[in-house]
This record gives C-alpha cells, sequence and structure tokens, in this order.
C-alpha cells in the first residue's frame, strides 16, 4: 500500500465513524491528515521524478558504454586500434625529446635513433652526437627500485631507552 493510499484509508476510517472534524479532537485529526495527503502527495511526485532520473542516467550510462567502447577498444588482433596506432604493447618504442644546440628546433626522437650515436638536424642540417649514458642510467635506476629498502632485525626496531 502506498503512502497516498494509506492516508485515503485514515481519511475513510473518520468519515465512517463519523468524526466531527469542526471542533476539538477531530479538528487536530483532520488536520493531520491533511498534512499526511500533502506530504503522500509530494511523496509520490519524488517517486515519479527519481524514476525519471534512473530512465535518463540508463540511457547515459548506455551512451557511456558505447563511448568507451570506441575510445577504449582493444582493437584488432595486430594491437591496432581505430585510430591506426599499437597501444598497450609491453615493448614499445619510447620518444625522446632533444633540442638541437645549433639551431634550437625540438627533435622527438626514437629508441632506433638514438641508437645510432649521431642524426643530422633537419632543420639545419648540423650533425649530433647522442649520450645515451643518461638514458641508460634512467633505465637501471628503475629497475634498481625494488631493491630500495634497508633490512632491519627486530633488534633494530626496539625503543630506545
Amino acid at each position: 500500500m502506498t503512502p497516498s493510499e494509506k492516508v485515503a484509508y485514515i481519511k475513510g476510517l473518520m468519515e465512517g465513524m463519523g468524526m466531527e472534524t469542526e471542533k476539538g479532537e477531530g479538528k487536530v485529526l483532520a488536520a493531520i491528515v491533511d498534512v499526511l495527503e500533502d506530504l503522500a502527495m509530494d511523496l509520490d511526485d519524488l517517486q515519479d521524478s527519481v524514476d525519471e532520473l534512473n530512465e535518463g542516467l540508463d540511457a547515459v550510462s548506455d551512451d557511456l558504454e558505447t563511448v568507451e567502447s570506441v575510445v577504449y577498444d582493444d582493437g584488432d588482433e595486430d594491437g591496432e586500434c581505430c585510430c591506426h596506432h599499437h597501444h598497450g604493447d609491453e615493448d614499445e618504442d619510447y620518444e625522446y625529446e632533444v633540442e638541437c644546440p645549433a639551431c634550437g628546433a625540438e627533435l622527438v626522437l626514437e629508441e632506433g635513433d638514438l641508437e645510432q650515436g649521431i642524426i643530422q638536424c633537419p632543420e639545419c642540417g648540423e650533425s649530433l652526437e647522442l649520450d645515451l649514458t643518461e638514458v641508460q642510467e634512467d633505465e637501471s635506476e628503475d629497475d634498481e627500485d625494488d631493491d630500495d629498502y634497508e633490512e632491519y632485525d627486530d633488534e633494530d626496531l626496539e625503543p630506545e631507552e
């Protein structure tokens, strides 16, 4: 039974009992029933609004699911997505930005370019020697991050007196 139906039942009981609603306790009970009736109607309106919002949310959720399937799609068998790039490959090549010391042009280099050791700036034609020691040090530091902790004995953890 909905709140509106319950209030209608109470109102029917009052009328069936022949309760006088113009004075005394009957007047108070009639006012309470009127308030309950208003609250029940407001509650029904709120429930209708919630149902409408849920339908809208379901529609948005379905649309978002469609967008996610397009944006985050794993792609085809060879790992190529809809934008024709490879994403998430573990053996993915990294790109490095380098500034030409001669002309200041920003160059984007891939690992294969770095392995050559010397490249030519496409802007000014200057030959650039590449020093890979910083890149190799950064990679070895990443590999050693798991070992960056000290071992402690239980004695080391006891408070000093």
